[in-house]
């Protein structure tokens, strides 16, 4: 298949479905199909099927499922010895306090990178989804400063990962980590980090097929976590959880 023989989704039909994964292109990237929305129904239904938005201003609403598929199970996550170190800094972490300022966050040009993905359209459409309930946010601060976050999508026991940033060295590790152990505590099976990174495979990431993440993805979404998964006011003592997860 070639670009020009992508599927163009109906940008008025929410329910349009989609074309199964196995047609992307055939690259490690997948890009499957263009066009469609950013309304909850469409992008909630694009996650169940092991997919996601991903495109820039100027461009149409692309729509991916990579091949092979990054992938960190919360309790493989690996905590450095740099890492450790950061822990007792004394930075806060909280979930769901901030997840606009988040995601706008992992919006901002990084480097020599002056373009981002997260364009204003899936900004509003990420916090419609965090006021519905799936999207969630965790934060990391250093006294008031907001210097690291992770933000994604829940799913039965299934977290897809979109995004993180950091303000500080470490900041986005520690968010990360922190996901990590909130997710194992609450029962979740996976997290989905999309694109296979260098960086993620350096944190405890794997990378599996794209059929073996469906087969998985099937299961894991139609399982429920714990009652207490992304309620309010709950803390976790990192260091006890990295120390009983090696048990």
């Amino acid at each position: 298949m070639s670009v020009d023989d992508l599927t163009l989704l109906d940008p008025k039909d929410s329910t349009t479905p989609f074309p199964h994964p196995k047609q992307a292109l055939n690259d490690p990237e997948g890009l499957l199909a263009a066009g469609g929305d950013l309304s909850p129904t469409r992008i909630l239904q694009a996650y169940q099927q092991g997919i996601f938005p991903w495109y820039s201003d100027g461009q149409p609403i692309l729509w991916w499922s990579p091949n092979p598929r990054g992938v960190l199970w919360p309790r493989e996550f690996i905590a450095h010895n740099s890492l450790k170190r950061i822990i007792n800094k004394g930075w806060r972490v909280s979930y769901d306090q901030a997840f606009e300022s988040v995601i706008r966050a992992c919006a901002e040009p990084r480097g020599n990178d002056q373009g981002t993905w997260i364009t204003e359209d899936m900004i509003q459409a990420y916090c419609e989804l965090h006021v519905l309930g799936p999207a969630h946010s965790i934060e990391v601060w250093d006294e008031k400063q907001l210097i690291g976050g992770v933000y994604g999508i829940a799913l039965g026991k299934l977290f897809a990962g979109e995004s993180m940033f950091s303000r500080q060295s470490g900041g986005s590790k520690i968010a990360l980590l922190y996901l990590s152990a909130y997710l194992d505590n609450w029962d979740y099976t996976l997290i989905d980090t999309q694109l296979p990174s260098e960086h993620l495979v350096s944190l405890g990431g794997r990378t599996m097929s794209r059929e073996a993440y469906l087969d998985l993805l099937q299961t894991a979404t139609h399982e429920s976590v714990t009652a207490q998964a992304w309620q309010p006011g709950q803390a976790i003592d990192i260091n006890h959880w990295l120390k009983t997860r090696l048990l």
